[in-house]
């Protein structure tokens, strides 16, 4: 599978509500590496968020590196 960067914020996003929603990191919906590391990342971001740790990064894997 292909990604782009709409399904790499979409996993990025999938894996943020995960994670904070307190739910462990053990089966990423996804087959594909890259898709995958998203997902994990923003696992980690929303994990640490729910347990009251502000992530370096807000929600949005991608959303902040637009250029003007």
């Amino acid at each position: 599978m292909h990604w782009t960067l709409e399904t790499l914020n979409k996993a990025y996003q999938q894996g943020y509500m995960t994670g904070l929603m307190g739910q462990e990191a053990d089966s990423p919906p996804y087959e594909n590496d890259v898709l995958i590391a998203a997902w994990e990342a923003g696992w980690d971001d929303g994990f640490q968020r729910h347990n009251g740790v502000k992530p370096n990064i807000e929600a949005g894997f991608l959303t902040n590196n637009k250029r003007a």
